[in-house]
């Protein structure tokens, strides 16, 4: 059994281009037996930024922790446990000025923990959550791929990569506000792209 998590980032919820694309993950991977997917949409969690009462909490042993630590440090161990728990993260994401939705940066500041998803060595950090996979399902209404104001890539990569989440395919559905034509076949190469990810599950 591969277990998918699957996390949705748009404001404009099912409305939204990326989510679209989640939806066709989601139904062509639920017609096979041997996946199960668990659906967490990040916009709906509406965590808050992180702040350094929640941080603190982190450093505090569990036994130690104040009622209010502890519910502080629950956002981000069930977050943890959540991903732990799956072989492949799907990430469906818009570009919002040219970055992630701050939603979903809420998110990876919840999994992104040293001690606990990376260490500290002499060389450099190292990622404890390797044998994962990750596919990036990315909505844009430009075209970025492959220029230099595609920050947004990048930046999913490295986070990726500093918990050992290396093995990280992308698919992208650009252009999607430059015309009715160029925007359906946009969406014909994504989902053609997603079935093919799909079958190599």
């Amino acid at each position: 059994m591969t277990r998918v998590l699957l996390v949705t980032s748009s404001i404009l919820a099912d409305q939204g281009q990326s989510t679209q694309l989640a939806r066709h993950f989601e139904r062509l991977a639920r017609q096979r037996d041997d996946i199960e997917i668990t659906h967490r949409d990040v916009v709906a969690d509406d965590l808050p930024h992180l702040g350094l009462d929640e941080l603190s909490s982190w450093q505090v042993a569990d036994a130690e922790r104040s009622e209010a630590q502890r519910e502080l440090a629950t956002r981000s161990d069930e977050r943890l446990a959540e991903l732990e728990a799956h072989d492949v993260l799907v990430l469906a994401v818009p570009l919002y000025n040219l970055g992630i939705p701050s939603q979903l940066k809420a998110w990876f500041d919840r999994i992104l923990r040293a001690g606990k998803s990376f260490r500290y060595t002499e060389n450099g950090p190292v990622g404890l959550l390797e044998g994962k996979r990750a596919i990036v399902l990315g909505a844009r209404g430009g075209q970025y791929a492959g220029s230099a104001l595609d920050t947004q890539t990048p930046h999913l990569r490295h986070m990726l990569g500093l918990i050992g989440i290396n093995e990280v395919e992308t698919v992208f559905a650009e252009g999607l506000s430059m015309g009715d034509e160029h925007k359906e076949a946009a969406l014909t190469t994504a989902h053609a792209e997603i079935e093919a990810l799909i079958a190599r599950l």
